[in-house]
């Protein structure tokens, strides 16, 4: 039986993909591996790494994550900057869930040489 892809949308699996950066071994790249391992972690129920990878001056104290929620696919549609040559960038996407989806265009930072997410600006 094949292994499925990682939740984030490229094809390895997990393991080998998001995990690594799950479990603090590396660190996401560029911007757009920061957004897709943070989208995974919501898959994941994982609100340590999000927590983790928000950037302190807009980190809420605490992120209480809906366990019914089930999200279903990620697609990016665009990134400006966010690669190993640049301090900031943004990524915008759709994130689906069962019953709709999330569009939003993400802002991201280094802090201390580590992409960490700002914020983002909903669109539709």
């Amino acid at each position: 039986m094949p292994t499925p892809s990682c939740p984030c949308g490229r094809s390895e699996p997990y393991e080998k993909c998001c995990c690594r950066f799950h479990a603090g071994t590396a660190a996401a790249p560029t911007a757009e591996a920061l957004m897709r391992s943070r989208y995974c972690a919501f898959v994941q129920g994982d609100a340590g790494y999000l927590l983790r990878t928000w950037h302190p001056r807009t980190r809420p104290a605490r992120l209480d994550l809906d366990p019914g929620m089930r999200w279903t696919g990620l697609e990016i549609l665009d990134t400006t900057d966010g690669s190993a040559f640049h301090a900031t960038g943004t990524v915008t996407f759709r994130a689906s869930y069962r019953g709709g989806s999330l569009h939003e265009r993400s802002r991201f930072e280094r802090v201390d040489g580590a992409w960490v997410y700002v914020d983002g600006e909903f669109l539709d």
